[in-house]
């Protein structure tokens, strides 16, 4: 089927119910797109959160029909990559979606496929991972090398695992965490592209902190579809209504006159 078929709600970044923009805060939470969270420590100075407008100079996810992305702009970090820094991009899943996707998440022969489009600033490899939060299993994953200002579509496929526990409730069943910095504290020895227990002193290998340590560096990110398959189809675009109506589940914002 080709309708119903992306697990994520405002992939396309284009609900903004708090605001377009957060300009130089701290600490974590939802606080511009709707569905994607924020978190941050050790930092200098904050960072800024934006929904973007793209333009036909946004090579690749234009084309396809993207209009808006989710940016977030680092700080100035003056005193360096510290061991327990970290910024991260995290997206939650709702554990009953997971449940009842289709995805058989206990067999190897079953598969689960993410693919968004990434621009950062600065060019280098970011790590990130997938939690399936009630077995507290994790799978640990690599953009590869961007390259700077350069808009590149990541696609990841994932088997199933025996361990792997989703109930079906309300609560959190599957995570997309995009590391844009971890320090020391939280990353070493990690094997890319496997299931394993999770470890929160290994949860990627080692980081660049290229990007961290560069004031006012710039990471986007836009399309992010969750489909169950070994394939990545073409983007499932859905109305703003029909986003809007998915996003108030969580959040709904209420105007006084």
């Amino acid at each position: 089927t080709l309708s119903f078929r992306n697990l994520i709600i405002n992939g396309a970044m284009n609900v903004a119910q708090r605001g377009t923009t957060k300009a130089t805060h701290t600490g974590h939470g939802y606080f511009t797109v709707d569905r994607f969270y924020t978190t941050i420590s050790g930092e200098d100075e904050g960072r800024t959160e934006d929904q973007i407008t793209l333009t036909s100079s946004d090579t690749g996810p234009w084309a396809t029909g993207f209009r808006k992305a989710f940016q977030v702009t680092n700080g100035n970090q003056s005193s360096g990559a510290g061991a327990s820094d970290n910024m991260l991009i995290v997206y939650k899943v709702e554990a009953q979606d997971m449940a009842s996707c289709g995805w058989d998440y206990t067999s190897t022969s079953s598969y689960i496929t993410c693919s968004f489009w990434v621009k950062s600033s600065v060019a280098q490899n970011f790590y990130g991972y997938f939690k399936v939060p009630d077995s507290n299993w994790y799978y640990t994953f690599e953009t590869g090398s961007l390259s700077a200002n350069t808009w590149t579509k990541i696609t990841k496929t994932l088997p199933g695992n025996s361990n792997l526990v989703i109930n079906n409730d309300t609560g959190d069943g599957f995570q997309f965490n995009l590391d844009l910095f971890r320090g020391t504290t939280w990353t070493g020895t990690r094997t890319l592209n496997t299931w394993s227990a999770w470890d929160a002193n290994a949860r990627t290998p080692n980081q660049t902190d290229t990007w961290w340590t560069t004031n006012d560096a710039t990471f986007a990110i836009t399309g992010l579809q969750l489909e169950v398959g070994s394939t990545a189809t073409d983007f499932e675009h859905r109305s703003y209504g029909d986003e809007l109506r998915r996003c108030q589940r969580y959040f709904q914002h209420h105007f006084s006159k």
